[in-house]
């Protein structure tokens, strides 16, 4: 009789929550933190917290348990977690369709990509774009992340697999070529088992790609000094001499303070995808820069 009550009293509770109210508590179940739910949804820490407050005062039930590692769902918290859950997917559907209705080449457009290839490939791209299309607000989010297109975290994503979701369509971009660097000036390394290297790789999440596979057969003894998430950095630490690192080409090749090595082949290059939800295919302004990408990318030399 209880738990029937208490069914009850949340969905009485659902019911009086508007959109913004399960947008807070959905970042906050997904985040586990405050300020990062905060960050999600531009807004700031204190705000986030009261508007949670109120929000569990209206419910009747605390939603979340305050732990160690974070804010954990109660089981009125998952409750709430579905329902809400299959709320935002409509609301969301609602507006991706409306946007896809859209006739003007303008309003904005997100995009999503990692940090490099938004620096080193995007960047000079988008600023053309912008020039020609101003009426475009173009927005480039670079995380290592992978950010949701049916959530419209993004409109445009950019990733070196395929994309699985069944509502995305995607197409291949460009194929990126990646080679050894290491400091200029320096004497190349000596050929053998990599005993006497030092290695700057990516960190562990990204152990195990090809080229962080290919550059352990290639110096199976080597050391590694220095490791991170960020390709930008880990060029920054090579060209300061911190090691040798397999880096994309095209960023590579524009930092001065670096020159290729012969290892005795290239490491395999990665294809880059691009991708949309399917119910903004029909949307110009996002028509459009997909073309002007594809355009200026696809059989693209970035490798000068």
């Amino acid at each position: 009789m209880m738990v029937m009550q208490n069914c009850m009293n949340l969905g009485m509770a659902l019911n009086t929550m508007d959109w913004s109210d399960l947008r807070i508590f959905l970042a906050i179940a997904r985040e586990r933190t405050l300020g990062a739910a905060a960050r999600r949804l531009g807004m700031t820490q204190p705000t986030m917290g009261r508007r949670l407050r109120a929000l569990e005062t209206a419910a009747g039930h605390a939603l979340f348990q305050r732990t160690a590692a974070g804010f954990v769902l109660t089981d009125e918290g998952a409750t709430v977690f579905d329902h809400a859950e299959r709320i935002e997917q409509e609301a969301l559907a609602i507006q991706r369709r409306l946007a896809g209705r859209a006739t003007q080449l303008e309003g904005p457009l997100r995009l999503t990509s990692s940090d490099w290839f938004g620096t080193h490939v995007l960047a000079p791209v988008l600023a053309d774009f912008a020039v020609r299309h101003p009426q475009v607000g173009i927005e480039l989010l670079t995380d290592a992340r992978f950010l949701s297109l049916s959530r419209r975290e993004a409109d445009l994503a950019f990733r070196i697999r395929t994309f699985t979701e069944p509502d995305v369509v995607s197409r291949k971009l460009m194929h990126v070529r990646y080679a050894v660097y290491q400091r200029s000036g320096l004497p190349p390394p000596r050929r053998g088992d990599g005993s006497h290297c030092t290695l700057l790789a990516l960190d562990a999440a990204f152990a195990g790609t090809p080229d962080d596979s290919w550059l352990s057969r290639a110096l199976p003894r080597a050391r590694i000094g220095l490791r991170s998430n960020s390709r930008d950095v880990q060029a920054r630490l090579c060209a300061h001499g911190a090691g040798l690192a397999v880096l994309p080409v095209v960023l590579g090749e524009r930092i001065g303070e670096l020159e290729r090595v012969d290892l005795g082949g290239e490491p395999p290059g990665r294809d880059t995808w691009i991708g949309y939800h399917r119910d903004l295919r029909r949307l110009p302004r996002l028509r459009a820069m997909v073309e002007f990408l594809v355009e200026r990318l696809a059989n693209a030399d970035l490798a000068a």
